[in-house]
C-alpha cells in the first residue's frame, strides 16, 4: 500500500451498506483505509427482511454494541426460533420449529439424531424438533434467551427489528467511527482504461474517486450488473417466488420470541413481532397468483379485509451474480443476489460476505490476488443456502394448489441436495454426508434433521415395534429442558431489561 489511505467507496446505504461501513471502520484505521458511503436521499430502503440469524448477534459483539444501545432504537425483539405451519399437512405435522442451536443443546442433540434414525427405520419414537432443544422450549413458554450471570452455557439467538431504523442507527454509528457520509444522486460511473471503476459522478458533475467500490445499490446493481456487466444467474427454475405484499398489524400483549412462517395457497406468509407492531408479508409466485389476489389473501389471513392500512408490493430477483467480486468492485446485499426471506438468510449472507472479504483482502495486501478464492466460496455459500430453501418446497405435502404441486414435482435440484435427500431416505448418515461435502458451515446436520423431521419425511411405522428405543423418553429430555428453562425469564422481562 502507498502512504495515502486506501479509498473504499460504498454505493448505497441500507442495512447492507452500513453494516459494511461499520465493519470496515472497526477493522481498518482511518490512516490505513478511508471509507465513504454514498447514497441518494430520494432512494428508499426495500426492507423485506426484519429477522436475523444468530450471526447478527456476533456482528454487534464484534462492534462492542450492547443490546440496550441499539434494540430500543429499532423496536427490536429477541428471536430464538422459526415456526413453520401448514407446509406438510399430509404427514400429520401441522407445524414444526427450527430452533437456533445453543451450547446447552450438546446434551440433547444426539438423542434427537438417534430418534430420527430410529423413526426412519419405522419405529414409533418422538421426533418433534422443538422439543429437543432449549430454544424450542423457550419459544413454547414465551421466554427470552437472556440468562443470569451464573448460567454456564452460551445461548444463541437472533433478532427481529425495523430494518429502516437499523439502517439509520448503523449510519450514525459509522459516521462517529470516521466514515464519510455523502448524500448525492449518482448519474454516471467512470471507468479507467483497465476496465476498473475509477469514480462515481453526481448530477453536478462532481467525482467521487476510489480504489475499491462496494455495490450496495439493491436490485438495481448499478455497479456490478450495469457498469461492469456481471451476469446474474437466476434461481427461477427451482425457487418460484418472485414477489411479496407486506403490511403491518397491531402487536399483541405477549410478544412472541419466534418468527412464524405460514404456508398459504401460492406461497407463504411471515409474521415478525416487533415491540410496536407485527410485520407481515406474503411471499408468492406471480406465475400462479396475481398481486391483487395475493393482497386479498393476505388481508383475509390477517383479518384485515376492511382495514385502511395500505399494503406495499415488492418484486424480488432471486439468484446470485456469476462473480461477487469483479475487477475492483464487490457486490453486497441485494445487488449481489437474494434468496427469498425464508429462514432469514439475507443479512447472514451479507455479514459472511463482509467478513470473508475483509480477511482475504487484508491478507493479500489490498490487491485482487484472492478474488477467485472469494468468488468460489461465496458462490458455494449461496448455492448451499438455496438448496436448504429449495428443500422446504420440494418436501411439501400440500395438494390445495398447482403451485404446491409444481414445487413438489420440481426436478431442478443440485447434486448436493440430491445426495442429502438420498442419504436421508436410504437411512444413511446425514451428518457424514454433510461432512463429506464439506458444507457444515452453511446449514449443518442438526438443521437438516430439523427440516426433514419437521416435515415428517418418514416411512410408515413397521408392525414390530421395539422397547427402549425412544431416546426422548428414556433419557428424560423433556424433564431436563424443562428444568433448564427455569433459569430463563419471560420475553417481556427480557425486553423490559433492554429498554
Amino acid at each position: 500500500m502507498s502512504q495515502a489511505p486506501h479509498r473504499i467507496v460504498i454505493l448505497g446505504g441500507g442495512t447492507a451498506g452500513w453494516m459494511a461501513a461499520n465493519l470496515f471502520a472497526n477493522k481498518w484505521r482511518e490512516e490505513q483505509v478511508s471509507i465513504s458511503l454514498v447514497e441518494s436521499p430520494d432512494v428508499g430502503i426495500i426492507g423485506v427482511g426484519e429477522g436475523s440469524t444468530p450471526t447478527l448477534k456476533r456482528f454487534f459483539q464484534m462492534l462492542d454494541i450492547d443490546d440496550k444501545e441499539w434494540m430500543p432504537r429499532c423496536n427490536a425483539t429477541y428471536k430464538v426460533n422459526i415456526r413453520f405451519e401448514g407446509w406438510s399437512p399430509a404427514s400429520g405435522r401441522q407445524s414444526y420449529s427450527h430452533p437456533f442451536i445453543s451450547q446447552l443443546d450438546g446434551f440433547t442433540q444426539n438423542d434427537f439424531i438417534m430418534n430420527c434414525l430410529n423413526r426412519r427405520h419405522g419405529l414409533n419414537v418422538h421426533t418433534q424438533p422443538d422439543d429437543f432443544f432449549i430454544n424450542g422450549v423457550l419459544a413454547q413458554q414465551l421466554k427470552g434467551p437472556q440468562t443470569p450471570a451464573n448460567f454456564p452455557f452460551r445461548m444463541e439467538y437472533g433478532y427481529h427489528f425495523d430494518s429502516g431504523m437499523l439502517g439509520k442507527y448503523l449510519a450514525e454509528r459509522a459516521v462517529e467511527q470516521g466514515v464519510e457520509h455523502i448524500q448525492t444522486r449518482i448519474v454516471d460511473v467512470e471507468k479507467a482504461a483497465s476496465g476498473d471503476i475509477a469514480a462515481l459522478t453526481n448530477a453536478a458533475g462532481e467525482k467521487i474517486e476510489g480504489d475499491f467500490f462496494i455495490d450496495c445499490s439493491g436490485f438495481a446493481s448499478v455497479l456490478m450488473q450495469k457498469a461492469l456487466r456481471v451476469k446474474f444467474n437466476s434461481y427461477k427454475d427451482n425457487l418460484f417466488n418472485d414477489a411479496a405484499v407486506v403490511m403491518p398489524t397491531p402487536i399483541t400483549a405477549n410478544v412472541p420470541v419466534e418468527t412464524l412462517s405460514c404456508a398459504l395457497s401460492n406461497g407463504w406468509c411471515w409474521k415478525i413481532p416487533l415491540t410496536n407492531r407485527y410485520g407481515n408479508g406474503y411471499v408468492y409466485s406471480s406465475d400462479f397468483i396475481s398481486a391483487d389476489a395475493a393482497e386479498t389473501e393476505l388481508r383475509t389471513v390477517l383479518g384485515s379485509l376492511e382495514s385502511e392500512q395500505p399494503a406495499r408490493h415488492l418484486k424480488m430477483k432471486v439468484g446470485q451474480l456469476e462473480k461477487h467480486w469483479h475487477r475492483n468492485c464487490l457486490g453486497l446485499g441485494l445487488s449481489q443476489g437474494f434468496i427469498e426471506p425464508l429462514e432469514a438468510t439475507a443479512l447472514h449472507l451479507v455479514q459472511i460476505c463482509i467478513e470473508l472479504f475483509i480477511g482475504i483482502y487484508e491478507r493479500e495486501k489490498f490487491t485482487a490476488a484472492g478474488r477467485d478464492e472469494f468468488n468460489n466460496k461465496m458462490t458455494g455459500r449461496f448455492e448451499r443456502v438455496r438448496d436448504y430453501i429449495v428443500a422446504h418446497y420440494k418436501l411439501n405435502t400440500r395438494d390445495d394448489s398447482e403451485y404446491w404441486k409444481a414445487n413438489r414435482d420440481n426436478k431442478v435440484l443440485s447434486d448436493s441436495l440430491l445426495h442429502i435427500l438420498d442419504t436421508w431416505f436410504r437411512i444413511g448418515d446425514v451428518s457424514k454426508e454433510i461432512e463429506r461435502q464439506k458444507i457444515e458451515s452453511n446449514f449443518n446436520s442438526l438443521s437438516w434433521h430439523c427440516l426433514l423431521s419437521g416435515y415428517g419425511a418418514y416411512p410408515p411405522l413397521v408392525q414390530k415395534q421395539l422397547d427402549k428405543v425412544d431416546f426422548f423418553k428414556d433419557h428424560k429430555v423433556e424433564q431436563f429442558l424443562q428444568g433448564c428453562s427455569l433459569n430463563f425469564s419471560s420475553h417481556q422481562e427480557n425486553l423490559a431489561n433492554v429498554r
